[in-house]
């Protein structure tokens, strides 16, 4: 029976994000249809692209690439073709739709080792790189990171941090925890590496010599990463495009299959499922407030009752 309540589920959410997609491409802002579908933002627009993606693909939509499909604004440009697409077009799961995929240990070590092998800047991005199966942040998250945000005043670092609401995608504070060994040794060495050119440079005996309001990566001069605006009038969209660019490089240079930002964290949530983590405790790690959003991206895996009774006494 809770089969069938998920599938009637996930079809009234299809069909959502299908009314969704056609406000959008009519001219409702983003923030408008998460107020007249009750929300969020950020699941409207993840929501909206991921049917678009579908769209291209299944249907395809005169004059869009799939791309293209990510954008509003081209979005809105193909309007007319969008509507005629969406009249005889069955959505799928998001999940079948989805090309990131979990990454086992071993390979993530792998792409390290290839990555450090093959980068001017071992220390630097070896952090970016392992910084992303460690905390599930977003790439414009982590260029928002300043060394008080993994170091406390002693040097030590901070076990269990917060993400500043000005420096979370969604504006809101969440916790933030940094246990990974193999990122703690890649700052530690590449931290050194600041300090030996000048770079961010504060107090001596605090935060191990560095200033706590300087960015936690600096480009290779010792400047913040660039943050740019990335919508359109009265959006508070953002991007950094250099990190992006960073990180194309290092999923190049890693030669792991699926490998990007998205299939980083689809690795947390499954390593936070293994755990015995719930979607409540993985939406409250990436900053997603519904349950459903956390399934759409990667459902968690369940027993079979045979499974669950198997020798019980």
């Amino acid at each position: 029976m809770s089969g069938e309540n998920e599938t009637h589920q996930r079809t009234d959410m299809l069909a959502q994000s299908a009314e969704m997609l056609k406000a959008v491409v009519d001219g409702l802002t983003y923030e408008a249809a998460a107020v007249r579908f009750g929300i969020s933002r950020t699941a409207v627009e993840r929501r909206i692209k991921s049917l678009a993606i579908q769209l291209t693909q299944a249907v395809g939509v005169e004059g869009l690439k799939e791309e293209g499909a990510a954008f509003v604004r081209r979005l809105r440009l193909h309007r007319e073709a969008i509507h005629v697409a969406l009249a005889g077009f069955v959505p799928q799961a998001a999940l079948n739709a989805r090309t990131a995929r979990v990454l086992s240990v071993l390979e993530v070590e792998q792409g390290a080792i290839r990555i450090k092998g093959r980068t001017s800047r071992p220390w630097h991005d070896l952090a970016l790189y392992y910084i992303l199966f460690a905390t599930g942040l977003r790439p414009l998250e982590i260029a928002r990171l300043e060394v008080r945000d993994y170091l406390n005043p002693d040097g030590s670092v901070c076990r269990e941090s917060e993400l500043r609401p000005e420096a979370a995608i969604n504006g809101k504070l969440r916790p933030l925890y940094f246990s990974s060994r193999r990122l703690e040794n890649a700052l530690a060495a590449y931290f050194r590496e600041r300090c030996e050119c000048r770079h961010g440079i504060g107090e001596p005996d605090l935060y191990r010599g560095l200033d706590p309001n300087s960015s936690l990566f600096l480009s290779p001069t010792g400047e913040a990463y660039k943050i740019t605006s990335n919508g359109g009038p009265g959006q508070k969209r953002y991007v950094c495009r250099v990190l992006l660019e960073i990180y194309r490089k290092l999923f190049r240079y890693a030669e792991l299959k699926g490998l990007s930002a998205q299939s980083a964290r689809l690795t947390v949530i499954s390593r936070m499922y293994t755990r015995g983590g719930d979607e409540d405790q993985v939406g409250t790690i990436l900053g997603i407030g519904e349950r459903s959003a956390v399934r759409e991206l990667l459902p968690r895996p369940k027993p079979t009752l045979a499974e669950l009774l198997d020798d019980l006494v």
